[in-house]
């Protein structure tokens, strides 16, 4: 029976390694859809002359598509709801309902520095002129796209090493119970 449970402590430490492999995969991607989103959202904004509230509600409807067949709806989601927050018009500061809807992201693979950042980016994005908007947008695909490349630097070794942590520690768990 020892060796039973000791089987049973080596696969689920190592299934436990791939998971936390595929949480940073998955945050790759995750990442890489909300620069996506951000850069069409500057292009409604900009480009387009759409209110806020239209282009969050263009982005929404425009990725949702997408997102639906990789399972990332979450954000599109997010912008959506943001959207017809803003055409109630019940008086709320954008500030606030941007803070209000990112719980719906939370349990998501972004961390909580992602979502205190997108946090940040949208308490400057509310009241702003055109071309401040405009910074702000940008400002933040920059940082998205610092995160995004320090993900895909460490993608391969951090995988490798989660993986590897998993069987070693079920492998070191298996013997000690034995």
């Amino acid at each position: 029976m020892k060796w039973l449970g000791a089987f049973m402590v080596t696969f689920g430490c190592a299934g436990l390694g791939r998971y936390w492999a595929r949480q940073w995969r998955l945050r790759l991607r995750w990442m890489e859809q909300l620069r996506q989103m951000m850069y069409f959202l500057k292009g409604e904004i900009l480009y387009g002359h759409a209110s806020l509230g239209t282009a969050l509600d263009n982005v929404g409807k425009r990725c949702q598509k997408a997102a639906g067949e990789r399972g990332y709806t979450a954000l599109p989601s997010f912008f959506q709801a943001v959207a017809k927050r803003i055409c109630r018009q019940e008086g709320e500061a954008f500030a606030d309902i941007w803070k209000e809807e990112l719980a719906f992201l939370k349990g998501t693979p972004l961390k909580d520095e992602d979502i205190s950042a997108l946090e940040n980016m949208g308490f400057h994005l509310g009241y702003l002129d055109l071309a401040m908007q405009e910074r702000n947008l940008l400002l933040y695909i920059e940082q998205l796209d610092g995160q995004i490349a320090y993900l895909q630097m460490h993608l391969r070794e951090r995988t490798k090493l989660y993986a590897s942590l998993g069987i070693m520690g079920g492998l070191f768990l298996s013997v000690a119970m034995l």
